[in-house]
């Protein structure tokens, strides 16, 4: 269990370095990153959902292949989007606004076969 702990507080510590750089303003982007998304989601999504996002988590549902659209709508505003059929209809999901920039790549992580 102290091991589990020990990894999880380095992933967590190793993603948001990742995530939070100060160089983020003067790094060129050029697209969707789905290696900062996979660390953005370990940080921030695996305490509800699996580590799989295939799989169904602790108390969300999987959510591999998610569009940005879902992932804003959910992340930023607890809703879902027009003709959207969610898998569950709870409402338990908060909001995590500090991830409104690296919601693409969440979802560029979640694409990946």
């Amino acid at each position: 269990m102290r091991r589990l702990i020990l990894t999880l507080a380095v992933c967590t510590a190793l993603a948001l370095t990742g995530a939070c750089g100060k160089d983020e303003g003067t790094r060129e982007v050029t697209g969707p990153d789905p290696a900062r998304g996979r660390r953005l989601y370990i940080a921030t999504c695996i305490v509800c959902h699996n580590i799989d996002p295939s799989k169904p988590g602790s108390q969300g549902p999987p959510i591999k292949g998610s569009s940005v659209e879902l992932l804003e709508a959910k992340v930023l505003r607890k809703t879902y989007p027009p003709d959207y059929k969610p898998q569950r209809t709870t409402s338990a999901m908060p909001t995590y606004p500090q991830v409104r920039k690296r919601i693409p790549d969440i979802a560029a992580f979640l694409a990946q076969p």
